[in-house]
């Protein structure tokens, strides 16, 4: 996974706009990257912003007919005066992109495109409208973003796309057509707030991803998510391999999950002193699972949580993945009226039940 800052920048990895490997960090490309990670069996995903270009970029210096400039900043605007926006509404600029893009991925042996948004984009669009034609910029430049994308798809029909907007924030129903974001928010790792963007996107989205860089399960399950990302420090010779080995194999062991019908258990609670629960049912098979939290200041050892989509007159196996002696058979009739019990011990903790 190759983020932002790859390409030459002046000050940092915000100065976007001249796409290609820098040449001092990357004289053979990213090639050398991708093909070691080609022989390792792993695929890799690279960042771009295309559509923000900061000053003394290539496109910034040759091409500033392609570049939508902002209204006069009053000082509640949320742009620097000198950014601009790539009009992906000007069908000539469109086609340099994807023809420069789509040779960067060949050329560069890029599996997975990720592309980022990190600017307001409305204030560019409204300055660029006639009195008498207000939002066919946007119009023009939402069709042609949509068409980039297609086309490179097309290109290469075996690349997915990660769309990450300031981490997830371009979600809307094309978007999402053609991409997935594998980073949901920049709100990262703490558990709490990890636990309420799985119950509040679960709603909507099948596939999802954050980071993970939890050592113990309250941590890590809060972070668990359909993709995941391990953000350990593999340079640390005190990472504690055993555990992290578990907990991803315990992943790995529910993940499938993630793809059935979605359905929260408890109230939406930002609080410390409740437990926040959900289930995620496959009905085709009869199987599934159920996650709990006990936050830190929960008084209770124990809920009980009436589950949602059985069959009300089969038998179901609930097995722990933290007790692997434990099994009980309830009856669909008894989950679905009576719930089932789910007891942590640890103040936080966390459950999996699977059934």
């Amino acid at each position: 996974w190759m983020d932002a800052g790859w390409y030459p920048f002046k000050t940092n990895w915000v100065d976007t706009g001249t796409w290609e490997p820098d040449p001092k960090r990357f004289p053979h490309g990213l090639r050398a990257v991708s093909d070691y990670a080609h022989s390792k069996g792993v695929k890799i995903v690279v960042w771009f912003e295309p559509e923000r270009v900061m000053p003394g970029t290539w496109l910034y210096e040759n091409h500033p007919e392609w570049l939508l400039k902002p209204p006069p900043n009053p000082g509640d605007q949320a742009y620097v005066a000198d950014t601009r926006l790539f009009n992906f509404g000007n069908p000539e600029a469109r086609q340099w992109m994807t023809d420069h893009i789509d040779k960067l991925i060949t050329e560069q042996g890029i599996d997975l495109y990720r592309q980022d948004f990190n600017m307001d984009p409305l204030y560019f669009w409204r300055a660029n409208d006639a009195e008498d034609r207000q939002g066919i910029t946007e119009i023009r430049y939402a069709s042609g973003l949509l068409a980039y994308w297609d086309e490179l798809q097309r290109r290469h029909p075996n690349m997915l796309v990660d769309t990450c907007a300031s981490g997830g924030r371009r979600i809307d129903l094309e978007t999402l057509r053609r991409t997935v974001p594998l980073t949901r928010s920049d709100y990262l790792l703490e558990a709490v707030g990890e636990q309420v963007h799985t119950y509040g996107i679960a709603f909507w989205l099948p596939y999802f991803g954050t980071e993970a860089d939890g050592l113990e399960p309250y941590a890590f399950r809060s972070q668990m998510c359909p993709a995941m990302l391990l953000r350990y420090d593999m340079r640390r010779k005190g990472l504690n391999y055993d555990e992290l080995r578990r907990l991803v194999a315990q992943w790995r062991q529910v993940a499938n999950n993630y793809y059935g019908d979605y359905y929260p258990l408890s109230s939406y609670s930002t609080a410390s002193d409740v437990w926040m629960a959900w289930q995620f049912n496959q009905p085709g098979s009869g199987q599934g699972m159920v996650q709990a939290f006990r936050r830190p200041g929960s008084p209770c050892g124990s809920a009980r949580f009436r589950l949602e989509g059985l069959d009300a007159n089969v038998r179901y196996r609930i097995t722990n993945p933290d007790d692997p002696g434990y099994k009980e058979e309830i009856s669909g009739r008894n989950l679905l009226d009576q719930g089932l019990s789910v007891v942590i011990k640890n103040q936080p903790g966390a459950a999996i039940l699977l059934y």
